[in-house]
C-alpha cells in the first residue's frame, strides 16, 4: 500500500531534550554550498488514505498545526499533533508473517517520512515483511517556515556549548512518543489476523531520533515488547539491558558527526547481557543516509538488515 496513497523510569539512557537537539541538526543544518539546493520548501500535506489514526489523542498544549516541507529531494512532516500508523503490506504470496514498525527520525521536531519511512517500508514489504510507518507526535516548532529555520539555528547555537549528555537521565520527555509506539504495537496485534501478521514476530526499526524511540520502546514500552530492533545511526550510549532484551541490529557511519565518537556502550552492554547484537560501522555515510542512494558502503545497511532478520527466522513463512 502506498501512503501517497512504565515500568520504572530508565536510569541509563539519553537525556531526551539535549539529544533531540543534536538529532535535529542532521535534518536542518547544511553546508553553505548545499544550503540553497537543499532549502526547506513548504508543501501541501500529502494524501495519506491508508494512514490509521492511533488512539493516543492530540498532543497536549499544541497550538501549531501539522505541516510538511521538502528538502534533500524528500519530504518531511513537522508539528505532528496526532499520531498515525500507515501499513505497507506484502504480496500475500510472499508474506512471511513478520512485521516491522518503522520510526523515522528528525530530532523530535520533524519526521523524514519518505527517506526513513515510506521508502523503508516499501522495501521491507518487497521482502515479504509487513511494515508500518509510525508518524509519532512531535515537539512543537514555529508554524511559519522562517520561524522554524530560526529556531533550528538558535538550537544549534545553544547545543554547541552544551556539555556531554548524561546517559543516566530518565526520558520522561519522550512519554508521548513512547505512548504512540505502544499504541502502534497494540493496533498491529489487534488486527494481526486481518494483516496476516504473527503477533510474536513484530519488530521495530528507527533512524536517529526514531532509533532513540525504538530503544525507549524496548526498555520502557511496557507491553510493546518488540521481537527485534534496528538502531540506524542512533545514539550508542550505555543502558541497563533487561534479561529479555530482543536481538538488536545497529548501523552507524564512522564519519557520523553526532554519534560516531561517543563510544559503543550500548553494544557492550547488550553483549555483556548475553543478548544478540550485530553492529555495522561503515567507513563513510555521514548522518541520515537512510534509503538515499549513495556511493558509500553505508547504502548496504538495508541488505544487511534483511539478511540479519532472515538469520533470526523473520523471512520464513509461518505454517
Amino acid at each position: 500500500m502506498n501512503p501517497i496513497e512504565s515500568s520504572r523510569p530508565l536510569r541509563r539512557i539519553w537525556r531526551a531534550r539535549g539529544i533531540a537537539a543534536s538529532l535535529a541538526l542532521a535534518c536542518a543544518v547544511a553546508s553553505p554550498a548545499s544550503a540553497q539546493k537543499d532549502k526547506m520548501t513548504p508543501i501541501a500535506i500529502p494524501a495519506q488514505p491508508s494512514a490509521i489514526t492511533l488512539d493516543t489523542g492530540p498532543l497536549p498544549g499544541a497550538t501549531a498545526a501539522e505541516s510538511w516541507h521538502s528538502q534533500y529531494g524528500s519530504v518531511f512532516a513537522r508539528n505532528v499533533t496526532v499520531a498515525t500508523l500507515t501499513p505497507f503490506l506484502p504480496d500475500p504470496a510472499r508474506a512471511t508473517g513478520a512485521a516491522v514498525v518503522v520510526a523515522p527520525g528528525g530530532g523530535f521536531r520533524t519526521l523524514s517520512m519518505e527517506n526513513e519511512g515510506w521508502d523503508v517500508a516499501k522495501a521491507l514489504a518487497a521482502k515479504g515483511v509487513a511494515a508500518f510507518v509510525l508518524k509519532y507526535r512531535l515537539n512543537q516548532t514555529p508554524a511559519d517556515m522562517p520561524g522554524f529555520e530560526r529556531s533550528m539555528k538558535e538550537m544549534f547555537s545553544a547545543t554547541a556549548q552544551r556539555p556531554r549528555m548524561d546517559p543516566q537521565q530518565a526520558m520522561a520527555g519522550l512519554a508521548p512518543q513512547i505512548a504512540d509506539a505502544r499504541a502502534a504495537f497494540a493496533l498491529i496485534r489487534r488486527r494481526s489476523g486481518e494483516w496476516h501478521v504473527d503477533k510474536d514476530r513484530i519488530g521495530m526499526v528507527g533512524f536517529s531520533a526514531g532509533a532513540m524511540l525504538t530503544l525507549a520502546t524496548t526498555l520502557a514500552g511496557e507491553d510493546a515488547k518488540p521481537a527485534f530492533i534496528g538502531n540506524i545511526y542512533g545514539p550508542l550510549a550505555a543502558v541497563t539491558v533487561p534479561a529479555d532484551a530482543p536481538p538488536m541490529f545497529v548501523a552507524l557511519a564512522a564519519d557520523d558527526p553526532f554519534f560516531a565518537n561517543g563510544g559503543i556502550g550500548l553494544i557492550d552492554n547488550w553483549r555483556a547481557a548475553k543478548r544478540p547484537a550485530e553492529f555495522h560501522l561503515f567507513e563513510q555515510g555521514g548522518h541520515g543516509f537512510g534509503m538515499y542512494p549513495k556511493k558509500t558502503t553505508s547504502t548496504g545497511w538495508f541488505d544487511s538488515f534483511v539478511r540479519w532478520i532472515g538469520m533470526h527466522g523473520m523471512l520464513e513463512r509461518a505454517h
